[in-house]
Protein backbone atom coordinates (compact mmCIF):
# COMPACT_ATOMS: atom_id res chain seq x y z
CA UNK A 1 0.00 0.00 0.00
CA UNK A 2 2.64 2.39 0.77
CA UNK A 3 4.52 1.57 -2.28
CA UNK A 4 0.99 2.26 -4.60
CA UNK A 5 0.58 5.32 -2.86
CA UNK A 6 4.93 6.56 -3.43
CA UNK A 7 4.44 5.77 -6.75
CA UNK A 8 0.79 7.28 -6.94
CA UNK A 9 2.47 10.62 -5.55
CA UNK A 10 5.48 10.18 -8.25
CA UNK A 11 2.84 10.27 -11.40
CA UNK A 12 1.05 13.22 -9.95
CA UNK A 13 4.55 14.80 -9.80
CA UNK A 14 5.74 13.85 -13.11
CA UNK A 15 2.11 15.23 -14.52
CA UNK A 16 3.00 18.38 -12.54
CA UNK A 17 6.19 18.79 -13.79
CA UNK A 18 4.68 18.41 -17.93
CA UNK A 19 2.31 21.67 -17.11
CA UNK A 20 5.10 23.58 -15.18
CA UNK A 21 6.19 25.81 -18.13
CA UNK A 22 3.08 26.70 -19.22
CA UNK A 23 2.25 27.69 -15.52
CA UNK A 24 5.66 29.32 -14.72
CA UNK A 25 5.16 31.25 -18.10
CA UNK A 26 2.12 33.83 -16.34
CA UNK A 27 2.93 33.44 -12.57
CA UNK A 28 6.62 33.11 -12.57
CA UNK A 29 8.72 29.66 -11.45
CA UNK A 30 6.73 27.04 -8.98
CA UNK A 31 8.55 26.55 -5.93
CA UNK A 32 10.65 23.26 -4.85
CA UNK A 33 8.30 20.05 -4.47
CA UNK A 34 8.79 18.62 -0.98
CA UNK A 35 10.72 15.84 -0.53
CA UNK A 36 8.25 12.17 -0.18
CA UNK A 37 9.08 10.46 3.26
CA UNK A 38 7.90 7.09 1.23
CA UNK A 39 10.70 7.53 -1.11
CA UNK A 40 13.53 8.49 1.72
CA UNK A 41 15.62 5.43 2.56
CA UNK A 42 14.56 6.10 6.38
CA UNK A 43 11.27 5.63 6.00
CA UNK A 44 12.08 1.89 4.77
CA UNK A 45 11.00 -1.26 7.55
CA UNK A 46 14.67 -2.48 8.85
CA UNK A 47 13.43 -4.50 11.92
CA UNK A 48 15.74 -6.92 14.01
CA UNK A 49 13.74 -9.42 15.75
CA UNK A 50 14.88 -11.87 19.12
CA UNK A 51 12.81 -13.86 20.17
CA UNK A 52 13.77 -16.08 23.30
CA UNK A 53 11.74 -18.31 25.81
CA UNK A 54 9.80 -19.91 23.18
CA UNK A 55 8.37 -23.61 23.25
CA UNK A 56 8.80 -23.70 19.21
CA UNK A 57 12.31 -24.18 18.70
CA UNK A 58 11.98 -22.69 15.14
CA UNK A 59 10.59 -19.53 16.91
CA UNK A 60 13.93 -18.59 18.77
CA UNK A 61 16.87 -16.45 17.48
CA UNK A 62 17.73 -13.36 15.94
CA UNK A 63 16.25 -12.45 12.52
CA UNK A 64 15.86 -9.31 10.17
CA UNK A 65 13.27 -7.90 7.98
CA UNK A 66 13.68 -5.37 6.36
CA UNK A 67 10.75 -4.20 3.23
CA UNK A 68 10.02 -2.50 0.29
CA UNK A 69 11.29 -5.01 -1.05
CA UNK A 70 10.82 -7.79 1.38
CA UNK A 71 13.88 -9.35 2.70
CA UNK A 72 16.22 -10.23 5.15
CA UNK A 73 16.41 -13.49 7.51
CA UNK A 74 12.90 -13.51 8.83
CA UNK A 75 11.22 -16.64 7.42
CA UNK A 76 7.91 -15.24 5.90
CA UNK A 77 9.34 -11.62 5.28
CA UNK A 78 6.49 -10.80 2.39
CA UNK A 79 3.93 -12.04 4.98
CA UNK A 80 5.07 -9.84 7.76
CA UNK A 81 5.81 -6.76 5.27
CA UNK A 82 2.34 -6.93 4.28
CA UNK A 83 1.04 -7.64 7.96
CA UNK A 84 2.84 -4.08 8.75
CA UNK A 85 1.38 -2.15 5.84
CA UNK A 86 -1.95 -3.34 6.85
CA UNK A 87 -1.60 -2.14 10.13
CA UNK A 88 0.00 1.35 9.15
CA UNK A 89 -3.01 1.68 7.01
CA UNK A 90 -5.46 1.27 9.71
CA UNK A 91 -3.60 4.19 11.32
CA UNK A 92 -2.21 1.46 14.09
CA UNK A 93 0.76 1.15 16.24
CA UNK A 94 1.75 -2.32 16.71
CA UNK A 95 4.96 -1.13 18.86
CA UNK A 96 2.84 0.97 21.51
CA UNK A 97 3.43 -0.58 24.92
CA UNK A 98 -0.06 -1.58 26.62
CA UNK A 99 -1.37 1.64 28.36
CA UNK A 100 -0.55 1.49 32.21
CA UNK A 101 -4.24 1.92 33.15
CA UNK A 102 -5.25 -1.11 30.57
CA UNK A 103 -7.26 -4.01 32.29
CA UNK A 104 -5.83 -7.17 31.24
CA UNK A 105 -6.65 -11.08 32.40
CA UNK A 106 -4.16 -12.70 34.21
CA UNK A 107 -3.43 -15.14 32.15
CA UNK A 108 0.37 -16.98 31.48
CA UNK A 109 1.08 -17.23 27.81
CA UNK A 110 4.58 -18.71 28.41
CA UNK A 111 8.11 -17.32 29.07
CA UNK A 112 8.60 -15.79 25.08
CA UNK A 113 9.79 -12.98 25.05
CA UNK A 114 10.93 -10.85 21.89
CA UNK A 115 12.56 -7.54 21.67
CA UNK A 116 11.77 -5.70 18.22
CA UNK A 117 14.24 -2.85 17.18
CA UNK A 118 15.19 -0.71 14.16
CA UNK A 119 12.84 1.50 11.66
CA UNK A 120 9.15 1.55 10.76
CA UNK A 121 7.50 3.79 8.84
CA UNK A 122 10.37 6.34 9.05
CA UNK A 123 10.37 5.88 13.09
CA UNK A 124 12.77 4.42 15.22
CA UNK A 125 11.75 1.08 17.05
CA UNK A 126 12.86 -0.34 20.17
CA UNK A 127 10.08 -2.34 21.92
CA UNK A 128 9.91 -5.86 23.88
CA UNK A 129 6.99 -7.96 23.51
CA UNK A 130 6.25 -11.06 26.39
CA UNK A 131 3.27 -13.02 27.05
CA UNK A 132 2.59 -12.48 30.47
CA UNK A 133 -0.73 -11.57 30.48
CA UNK A 134 -4.11 -11.18 28.42
CA UNK A 135 -2.86 -7.49 27.32
CA UNK A 136 0.28 -8.71 26.02
CA UNK A 137 -0.50 -12.11 24.87
CA UNK A 138 -2.91 -10.37 22.52
CA UNK A 139 0.05 -7.37 21.51
CA UNK A 140 2.11 -10.44 20.62
CA UNK A 141 -0.73 -12.49 18.49
CA UNK A 142 -1.55 -8.70 16.32
CA UNK A 143 1.72 -8.81 15.30
CA UNK A 144 2.15 -11.91 13.93
CA UNK A 145 3.53 -12.85 11.27
CA UNK A 146 5.98 -10.17 12.18
CA UNK A 147 6.07 -12.46 16.00
CA UNK A 148 6.37 -16.08 15.09
CA UNK A 149 4.02 -18.43 16.60
CA UNK A 150 5.90 -19.64 19.94
CA UNK A 151 3.51 -22.57 20.64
Amino acid sequence: MLRRLALTAVASLAALSAAAPAATAATGPLPLPLPLPALRDDARTRLTITVSGSENPAAEGTFELRCAPAGGSHPVAERACERLDELAGEGADPFAPVPGDALCTQQFGGPAAARVAGTWQGRRIDTVFSRSDGCEISRWNNLGPVLPNVR
